[in-house]
């Protein structure tokens, strides 16, 4: 790309590190390297999300001296043409408009915001912008609030290679010692001695489906008062229960309406869980008309095989080999009905509310059964639970309860002021009843073989939680669920020789005990603050004609700013506004862009929008303007394709003069 004529060129064209960065060879590895990371990061970005490839790609340190180098290159590349003649035009305004286009993305980057800001109708206005980034938040003891970085989708954290975050007021040195993606909480209340409430500990386990659950419940708190198991609810309360009289015991026999079948021929269809470890026990659910009275048994499989099905009604039993007959319609010998093995698992455990495997091991089998056909509907048999409660159509488990229902299966638990613990259940097979518990003495629930034993209580208690990582694929019950669990960081302070570590989901605000007054440190998405406010004034959703189905949703804002000056605007998808709205800061970039970005169907009062402000954007739209210009001179228009006649060309030898006319060429075409 330099100059052949070396006698002519001044002397710092011929620097060695001056001809480097204006070689061609540079700009050829540049530009490849470029377009290779282009590619990966469309891959990343259609196989994950625009966060990894911001990254690993986009937003990677090398990337940033990359282009710095490749703008290096351009600048250098036109200088080595000086002195510039009428012929190098073209190709000076396309590598200016490349250099402007990349000072323009340096300032979006370095001084653009990006971010949400969920919007509440009726709530004051807010500014706190949450920025697609990870953070570590400490409001320390002099209480200035500083936020380190925390990103860590590669090269996490370790406790050899730990993320020094520095000294604090206090003189506690902070680190960042591990990372998960995934952190589940559990309540472990401490002893309070004003101010508490009572607090138990309870288990509860199966041995049908092979797990063993445990928790604290703390009496009336709405957030650790209450344990979900999906189809289950478990909560804590003061007082006593009241007596619900006898006919409400769960042991009551059936009363001759639900013991006597119909005698009504319909279609019958029911689905019945059997589990090998289990073979007493069954959870059927009626799909249409009623039960079919059978009786399903699972044989633990052999031999590598998957075992089979044993189908009981009265005496008859019929055998059906689980791997031949999975998933076909097999008629049951005698009988008017059909048998249908839906699915098995060889090692069956309830995730997330749903059927699963642990692993391909045959350690607690399970089957699940359809049997179907036309004929009398048989009362529900003493080991079969949940009648009446539809399956999905896939042969799935029982539906959960529609929203605002309450579960059929609960469990009410009552402390008194002495101590003393009582019970209200509500079973799906055995209807209300109440009783007492005593520690340690298990209390059969109804549900299936789930069997609950209280083992420890405390008469007045606070809420703690301790947080712990879980490994992928695997969750256990907790008081927040398993579902959705957040990532964290566990956080290691030092002071005056002690040691002290915790986790710190994200979302959520720890208290380390640092002296002379604790820390809190929270982990989370960065937030940063705006210079203005935005209040939900109306969120609208307009409903296609004829159906429920959103044809839009549009919300109207109220901006403040700390001087008391305040706008009105609107914003709804693919329409944003902007403010300041006059037409130089639009044009330059310096207002802010807001767009709607999403809604909460359950929440017609809440609105997210997405905040914009890119001071680089003028420059961006600049080189954009002028690299089209100077392709379009290069190539067709002719007084600036090649050197004009009359202007003056540098005398030198006919073999250097040619070898220069060709690099003159190349580096024209190639730009």
């Amino acid at each position: 790309m330099v100059n052949s004529d070396s006698t002519e060129q001044p002397e710092w064209q011929r620097n060695p590190v001056f001809e480097f960065f204006a070689s061609l060879k540079l700009a050829v590895v540049l530009l490849a390297v470029l377009i290779i990371a282009a590619i990966a990061g469309t891959i990343y970005e259609s196989s994950f999300d625009a966060k990894v490839a911001r990254a690993y790609v986009y937003g990677a340190p090398w990337f940033n001296v990359w282009l710095v180098l490749l703008g290096a290159n351009l600048a250098c590349s036109a200088l080595s043409r000086w002195p510039w003649r009428k012929h190098h035009l073209a190709f000076l305004i396309t590598h200016l408009g490349i250099i402007t286009l990349l000072i323009g993305s340096l300032i979006g980057r370095i001084w653009g915001i990006e971010g949400t800001i969920t919007l509440f109708k009726g709530d004051p206005p807010t500014n706190r912008l949450l920025v697609d980034q990870r953070q570590v938040r400490v409001h320390d003891v002099d209480g200035i609030v500083k936020g380190y970085p925390a990103e860590f989708l590669h090269h996490p954290p370790t406790p050899q290679r730990p993320r020094d975050l520095g000294l604090l007021a206090s003189g506690a040195h902070l680190q960042i010692v591990d990372y998960a993606p995934a952190v589940e909480g559990k309540l472990n209340p401490k002893p309070a001695s004003d101010a508490g409430a009572p607090a138990l500990h309870f288990t509860i386990a199966t041995a049908m489906m092979n797990q063993h659950l445990d928790g604290w419940l703390l009496a009336d708190d709405p957030q650790h008062g209450n344990f979900s198991m999906g189809l289950a609810n478990i909560e804590l309360k003061r007082g006593t229960a009241s007596d619900s009289g006898r006919g409400d015991s769960p042991n009551r026999p059936p009363s001759e309406s639900e013991a006597n079948p119909k005698d009504q021929e319909v279609d019958l269809e029911e689905s019945i869980f059997a589990f090998s470890k289990a073979p007493d026990e069954q959870i059927g659910h009626v799909r249409k008309g009623g039960s079919t009275g059978a009786k399903v048994r699972l044989v633990a499989p052999v031999n590598g095989n998957k075992g089979y099905v044993v189908v009981s009604f009265g005496e008859k039993e019929t055998i059906f080999d689980v791997a031949e007959n999975l998933g076909r319609d097999v008629p049951i010998e005698t009988t008017p009905f059909t048998l249908r093995i839906e699915n098995y698992w060889p090692d069956f455990r309830i995730e997330n509310g749903k059927p699963s495997s642990l692993s391909d091991q045959p350690n607690n089998p399970a089957a699940l059964v359809t049997i179907s056909g036309r004929g009398a509907a048989a009362a529900t048999s003493p080991e079969s639970h949940g009648t009446g409660k539809q399956v999905t159509a896939t042969g799935g488990p029982p539906a959960m309860p529609a929203h605002g229902e309450e579960t059929p299966n609960h469990l009410t638990l009552f402390i008194a002021d002495d101590g003393a613990i009582t019970y209200e259940l509500a079973s799906r097979k055995n209807g209300k009843s109440p009783g007492k518990i005593e520690l340690n003495k298990p209390l059969p629930t109804g549900w299936a073989d789930w069997q609950l034993v209280v083992d420890q209580t405390m008469p007045s208690a606070q809420a703690q939680m301790d947080f712990t990582p879980v490994k992928s694929g695997q969750t256990s019950a907790s008081l927040s669920g398993p579902a959705d669990l957040p990532d964290g960081v566990r956080l290691r302070v030092q002071q005056n020789g002690e040691t002290i570590e915790r986790w710190a989901p994200a979302g959520w605000q720890i208290t380390i005990p640092t002296s002379p007054s604790p820390t809190l440190v929270a982990y989370g998405w960065k937030t940063v603050s705006l210079p203005i406010g935005l209040e939900l004034l109306n969120f609208e959703v307009k409903r296609n004609e004829g159906s429920d189905s959103p044809a839009g949703f549009k919300s109207t804002l109220r901006i403040v700013t700390a001087d008391g000056d305040s706008a009105t605007g609107a914003c709804w998808m693919n329409n944003p506004f902007s403010y300041p709205g006059v037409w130089w800061r639009t044009w330059t970039g310096l207002t802010y862009k807001i767009s709607q970005a999403s809604w909460n169907p359950e929440n017609l009062g809440q609105s997210t929008v997405q905040i914009l402000r890119d001071p680089g954007w003028l420059l961006k739209w600049i080189g954009s303007l002028l690299v089209v210009i100077g392709v379009f001179m290069m190539f067709y228009l002719q007084p600036y394709r090649k050197q004009t006649e009359g202007e003056p060309i540098t005398a030198a030898a006919p073999k250097s003069e040619a070898k220069a006319i060709r690099g003159e060429a190349v580096a024209e075409i190639t730009g």
